[in-house]
């Protein structure tokens, strides 16, 4: 799955720490940790008619990283919010928006990796752009990678981490076996998710999905987990054998930036679209049309 260059967003209005510049004079310094180290924590947000869904569960989930990397100087909530508001005016944006919010943790006073050299408190960057949800609805292909998604005893999936090494070289695989995106199993042999999604399945009428022990706490699988359970769907959580994936009677991927979509190839394995996945998509598309944080006011210019 190749993005398309969105014309929209060529005149865009990034923000780098509060300042507001156009995307061609946004600067980083070569000091700040996310590029010296990929130390920097981010969430992805889409905006739904001048609603943020689930923004503070996304909010929460930034802190959260923040915390287990011992970030100092975190900007807060309510600043981030402001920012985020700032930043939507600035592009007159209201709807079909995806928001990438990039909290590191700052600059430091030379290069190296400690963080005792970091004293400046931490740098925020928020990322605005014209795009609806960008995988095909009509179904997804995946290539299962040879790379495995590690442990907490490895690498703590939980921190929402910029350094998606793991990610990237999973998708390498998955490009040169012309798939969409590459699906992941842990280092038992289970299902993890994808290079980008989360994974569930579809077996006899019931919704699997795999813990989180080798993947993010997702917000969107947590919202589909929440659907199931407010309209009686049968579901579960558990390790899930790759030979279970294929054997699966539908198969979906979620995310904020796709949110749901049919998987309908795994390596050789075809999947029909199913009754359980466009269900669990339209309840969604509903959730979305009244959920969220309002940050635009109705009578804001579009």
């Amino acid at each position: 799955m190749l993005q398309a260059n969105n014309p929209a967003n060529r005149d865009l209005i990034v923000n780098i720490n509060g300042n507001l510049m156009h995307r061609d004079q946004a600067g980083v310094s070569p000091f700040d940790s996310s590029v010296q180290n990929g130390d920097a924590v981010w969430e992805g947000l889409r905006l739904y008619d001048g609603r943020i869904f689930k923004l503070d569960e996304h909010l929460a989930r930034l802190r959260k990283s923040a915390t287990l990397l011992s970030y100092e100087g975190y900007p807060g909530e309510t600043r981030l919010i402001d920012e985020l508001r700032r930043t939507l005016e600035a592009n007159a944006m209201r709807d079909e928006v995806h928001i990438r919010l990039t909290v590191s943790r700052g600059e430091k006073y030379t290069s190296g990796l400690d963080p005792r050299i970091n004293q400046l408190g931490c740098s925020f960057f928020i990322l605005a752009e014209h795009k609806p949800p960008v995988y095909d609805k009509s179904g997804v292909t995946l290539a299962t990678a040879k790379t495995r998604r590690p442990f907490a005893n490895v690498l703590n999936q939980h921190i929402h981490s910029c350094n998606q090494l793991t990610s990237i070289l999973a998708k390498l695989e998955a490009n040169a076996a012309g798939a969409d995106d590459a699906l992941m199993l842990d280092t038992d042999g289970n299902l993890a998710e994808t290079n980008a999604t989360h994974v569930f399945l579809v077996k006899g009428g019931t919704v699997l999905t795999s813990t989180t022990d080798a993947c993010p706490e997702g917000i969107t699988r947590s919202t589909v987990l929440n659907l199931c359970a407010q309209h009686g769907i049968p579901h579960e959580v558990r390790h899930i054998p790759e030979a279970e994936i294929h054997a699966a009677d539908e198969v979906f991927c979620t995310g904020t930036m796709g949110e749901l979509a049919p998987v309908v190839r795994i390596d050789e394995t075809e999947f029909a679209p199913g009754n359980l996945t466009a269900r669990l998509s339209d309840l969604f598309t509903e959730l979305t049309k009244t959920e969220g944080t309002r940050l635009l006011d109705k009578s804001s210019p579009v």
